[in-house]
């Protein structure tokens, strides 16, 4: 009996490090490529690790001289998009938008129209899955049910009743549409205790956040001439 409390203490303090959005593989979609377009979206290869789940970065590009970046998030994109009711997609675009700008702004001038030296950033959700608040508040609180949703995670490689969300990610020059990169990627919500209060889409905000700060960073390791395309 002291060894299965030690386990579920372990599990539980385990847990309060772990992070609110994690990564997950890229779901098969058709709205992948009618986003993205080929050739693009058939050069997509599996990102390393800290990277979007499939990415591309056009070897030719110089990115290097882009200052200045237009932000577009589309919205929902694909067939999956109809099980999330328009209210709701409305208010994750908006805070997508909202979101990507101001990480963005902390490292370039963000604009409305095209110009020299500035690059498009375009967005789209593929698709969005609700958490289940009530059950998910038990997996993660209770010790014992928390031992359970850390075994279901093992099997199924995400947490039980959590939410999440995909997109897809593409860069182009303002002026001549010449794409310099694209990504897709798919998030679910964390292991981390601060997830037991999770609103339904709070994942899926939770996923664009990240999004966020990771398009952000990659972009300016290219744009500064820290990293080569």
């Amino acid at each position: 009996m002291k060894t299965v409390l030690g386990l579920i203490a372990v599990i539980v303090l385990v847990a309060t490090g772990c992070s609110v959005s994690e990564q997950v593989a890229v779901k098969e979609s058709p709205a992948i490529c009618a986003f993205i377009a080929d050739p693009t979206c058939n050069q997509l290869t599996p990102g390393a690790k800290g990277e979007m789940g499939l990415r591309w970065v056009d070897p030719r590009a110089q990115p290097t001289q882009y200052t200045k970046m237009m932000v577009s998030v589309v919205g929902f994109f694909g067939a999956d998009a109809t099980k999330v009711k328009p209210e709701e997609q409305e208010k994750l675009t908006a805070l997508f938008q909202k979101s990507l700008t101001d990480a963005l702004a902390t490292k370039y001038q963000v604009v409305e129209q095209p110009g020299p030296g500035t690059a498009r950033v375009q967005v789209a959700l593929l698709d969005a899955e609700a958490a289940t608040p009530g059950m998910r508040s038990i997996t993660m609180v209770i010790p014992q049910a928390r031992l359970l949703s850390t075994i279901y995670m093992g099997i199924s490689g995400k947490y039980p009743f959590v939410g999440g969300a995909q997109a897809a990610f593409k860069v182009t020059d303002s002026q001549t549409g010449q794409v310099l990169g694209a990504a897709v990627d798919d998030r679910v919500g964390g292991g981390s205790i601060q997830n037991a209060a999770v609103w339904q889409w709070g994942d899926a905000e939770n996923a664009i956040k990240a999004w966020s700060t990771q398009v952000t960073d990659a972009m300016y390791a290219y744009t500064s001439g820290a990293k080569k395309p």
